[in-house]
């Protein structure tokens, strides 16, 4: 008899019968917490294989672009295609840069402001894409261990209540409530902690591929200038 009323103790206090024993708002509290768990791993899982795929495309395009190919045929190459990243930012430029000359620019200023006018709007998109539903694990991440909390002070509040209807404080009685209540708290820091460190690490992930398409930017740049003055310079002294 002892034997089986502490198999009946052990499933009492089983995850499964305290999340089925506890209360209406901390069932709720939970299944909202076990929902931003799975959906912290669906963005984890997401942004790795996300950023692991720019990084190749990054690598592959700077080794194509820096192998010494005519800028011309590469545009025409690329502006075929739905490009991210480094390549995007390439072809926004060349796009500019061939629409200028072909409806006759003649300001070397104009046309660079221009296109680095075009490549600040691409490189801005293509942060915002890198950086996308990084937010949601900020937010999971500060706010997971508070509605934990709050679960738990519900608990104990259910808890205590009833122990003032039973009239009785055995460990027993007490026990259950508290560690369904407990339980809020501890899903809550389940869904927090993995936030936080994907939070963290993709962020630096994130700035570390942007900080490449601003120092690509900044290259391409200083070679169009360099090309904008070696075409504009004879048309203005024929002129």
């Amino acid at each position: 008899m002892e034997q089986v009323g502490l198999a009946a103790a052990t499933a009492d206090v089983s995850l499964w019968s305290l999340f089925m024993q506890a209360g209406l708002v901390v069932k709720l509290v939970m299944l909202g917490l076990i929902a931003a768990s799975v959906w912290t791993w669906a963005i984890v899982i997401d942004k790795y294989l996300a950023y692991g795929r720019a990084r190749r495309q990054f690598d592959k395009f700077e080794q194509v672009f820096w192998s010494g190919q005519s800028l011309e045929e590469l545009y025409r190459t690329l502006s075929e295609r739905n490009n991210t990243g480094l390549a995007s930012i390439f072809v926004a430029a060349m796009r500019e840069w061939k629409k200028s000359f072909e409806r006759g620019a003649r300001s070397p200023i104009g046309l660079q402001m221009r296109i680095d006018r075009a490549m600040d709007v691409t490189l801005a998109r293509e942060s915002e894409y890198l950086s996308a539903r990084l937010g949601s694990l900020a937010t999971i991440g500060s706010a997971g261990p508070f509605i934990g909390l709050f679960g738990t002070v519900v608990g104990i509040m259910t808890s205590f209540q009833a122990i003032a209807g039973s009239k009785s404080t055995n460990l027993a009685v007490v026990a259950p409530g508290i560690a369904e209540a407990l339980l809020a708290t501890a899903i809550g820091l389940v869904a927090a902690i993995p936030a936080v460190i994907a939070y963290n690490k993709f962020s630096a992930d994130a700035g570390k591929l942007s900080g490449r398409m601003e120092g690509f930017a900044d290259e391409f740049s200083a070679i169009l200038s360099r090309q904008i003055d070696e075409k504009l310079q004879p048309r203005q002294a024929a002129q």
